[in-house]
């Protein structure tokens, strides 16, 4: 085996199984915490979803104070003013409940609090390894990963960019990763955000930074999601595909934090940004065509991650494999009712008149590089291009 030097972080502690946000308490008490702010969503509220953390908070006498006004695709405005609501109160940690978005929001505010300046401040290339307070993560939906990787994603609202904001400050300090509270998923977001973490494994895999550690966690990911995406779609209250799709995620956010995402990813930020388009939604749609696009830089990786998601077996070949892995894809594609641009009702002149500044978006976020078969500007607008058609151009 090639010899890696690889720099491997994740959380402190993984409480992992059906009901264990239940033990919030317990954590918190492992680590001598006692004030947290609760960040979340409206519709957490609303749901009274997000009384499975604050219940047993409250139940034991912890007094909780509650910042809801995350949005999908956090702002920085946003951050802003959790940060504002933070620095009004004596906390000493931060929970992020929900998807990935509140659980993004919690990581930057922890971020921004202890720079200050502007969200820009800390966007890659810059290390944003210091938080103000400790994040505990407990997610909602099988998909980002969030719980555990060292990554928060931002909108600069002025500019209209999503930034990739990356460091220790972002990494969580632990994670509760309780499957039963992904029950009451929606079917479309149960699929995006499936095809999000399958995103994140396929990727860590193939990706020039992979390494052993992020080998073995994706591999794994990646079994898992192709055994269990379909049946978590149809069947929403299937404990196994649940856990399997919960458990799929977490690994595949180990798998990509420790090694990285790649084109899909630098491709997926721009359109989340411009078109407000959910991003595991804008992977789906750009998977197929990516992965086309990049199976020539490494063949036998597409045919071993197209083996293990379950599109080919031993007996194929790399090449057959790996075409299988890209007809697999757009026929999962279509099991999980994944929209086009055009049919999730973007218009195809704007479409059109943002890709230049897309493909500029998506080369300036870094994760193209990682990629097998590593992209110029003009292969990624005619990419843009074959995603919007559905038929691949010469560049």
């Amino acid at each position: 085996m090639t010899t890696v030097n690889a720099n491997i972080a994740a959380p402190r502690m993984l409480q992992v199984g059906g009901g264990s946000v239940r033990q919030i308490v317990e954590m918190l008490g492992k680590f001598g915490l006692s004030r947290p702010l609760v960040v979340t969503d409206p519709f957490m509220v609303s749901s009274r979803h997000v009384n499975h953390c604050l219940d047993p908070l409250a139940a034991s006498g912890i007094a909780v104070s509650v910042f809801s006004d995350t949005v999908p695709d956090p702002t920085d405005t946003v951050i802003e003013a959790g940060v504002a609501q933070l620095e009004g109160g004596s906390f000493d940690c931060l929970i992020g409940f929900g998807g990935g978005s509140p659980i993004d929001t919690a990581k930057a505010m922890a971020i921004l609090a202890a720079g200050g300046g502007k969200m820009r401040d800390y966007k890659v290339p810059v290390a944003a390894d210091n938080g103000a307070l400790p994040v505990i993560a407990i997610p909602t939906t099988a998909g980002t990963g969030s719980e555990c990787t060292r990554f928060t994603v931002i909108t600069d609202t002025e500019r209209g960019e999503k930034m990739l904001i990356a460091g220790l400050g972002a990494l969580p300090l632990a994670a509760i990763v309780d499957y039963e509270l992904t029950y009451s998923v929606p079917a479309r977001t149960t699929a995006d955000t499936g095809v999000d973490s399958l995103t994140h494994a396929l990727e860590a895999f193939v990706s020039k930074r992979a390494n052993p550690f992020s080998d073995a966690l994706a591999v794994s990911a990646m079994a898992l999601i192709g055994r269990h995406i379909r049946t978590a779609y149809a069947e929403p209250r299937n404990a196994a595909a649940r856990e399997g799709m919960m458990l799929g995620a977490t690994q595949a956010g180990l798998a990509f934090s420790n090694a990285s995402v790649a084109l899909v990813h630098g491709m997926s930020r721009p359109i989340g940004a411009h078109f407000h388009v959910p991003h595991g939604l804008s992977n789906a749609m750009l998977l197929p065509a990516v992965t086309r696009f990049s199976i020539g830089g490494a063949e036998g990786r597409y045919a071993e991650a197209s083996r293990r998601i379950g599109f080919a077996d031993e007996r194929d070949s790399d090449a057959s494999a790996a075409a299988k892995l890209v007809a697999g894809l757009e026929a999962l594609n279509r099991q999980l009712s994944v929209p086009s641009p055009a049919e999730y009702g973007i218009d195809e002149a704007v479409w059109n008149g943002k890709l230049e500044l897309m493909a500029a978006q998506a080369l300036a976020s870094g994760s193209p590089g990682n990629n097998p078969r590593v992209p110029n500007k003009a292969e990624i607008v005619s990419l843009y291009h074959e995603v919007w058609t559905g038929a691949a151009r010469n560049v």
